[in-house]
């Protein structure tokens, strides 16, 4: 994304590049709090610029939910595979009834920039419909069961660059360029 962008000076670090550190957890209401209290988390034990990201799944018929509650929607704490597994069949059971017409989602991504500059937090959605079987090995997630707004393939089914170029997160990080712009300068 910074090379698209054009914007150079800037150095990315993983959490793998840097001293273990604790994370407060997610306890958030909106995704917008849990990406700020993550790169401010990374900023203080760092001292270095920090982006963070939150992201899940609203669901129109479910009032916004799972929302912040994505990865957990199912209460399962197996390992990442069991828990996508259980939360994608927890959401398409909540949904049985449910019309088409009424499935509407959206993946959602706050991002949230946090350096001595200050602060920014963008948010990203793109928006959709939740399908009644999952189709498609890829992605991770709800991805199976997410059908995007004009495609007729569900996120699991697009390649990752597809995915990538219209997803939520990268629609979050576009609109974080012109503070990342400016961090560079």
């Amino acid at each position: 994304m910074l090379d698209a962008a054009g914007i150079s000076g800037l150095t990315l670090l993983s959490l793998d590049d840097v001293a273990a550190f604790d994370e407060a957890p997610e306890t958030g209401a909106t995704f917008e709090e849990n990406a700020l209290a993550k790169a401010r988390d990374a900023y203080r034990a760092t001292g270095l610029p920090s982006v963070a990201d939150d992201s899940g799944l609203e669901v129109a018929a479910l009032n916004g939910m799972p929302g912040v509650l994505s990865a957990r929607w199912s209460g399962v704490t197996g390992d990442a595979a069991d828990n996508d597994r259980a939360n994608t069949a927890l959401l398409l059971a909540q949904l049985e009834d449910v019309p088409d017409s009424r499935r509407n989602a959206a993946f959602v991504s706050a991002c949230a920039l946090v350096s001595a500059a200050g602060e920014v937090v963008v948010r990203g959605e793109w928006p959709g419909a939740i399908v009644r079987e999952p189709r498609g090995d890829g992605g991770f997630g709800y991805d199976p069961v997410f059908l995007p707004t004009g495609s007729d393939r569900t996120a699991a089914e697009l390649s990752p660059a597809e995915k990538d170029a219209v997803s939520h997160r990268g629609r979050a990080l576009t609109l974080l360029v012109p503070a990342l712009r400016e961090l560079a300068d």
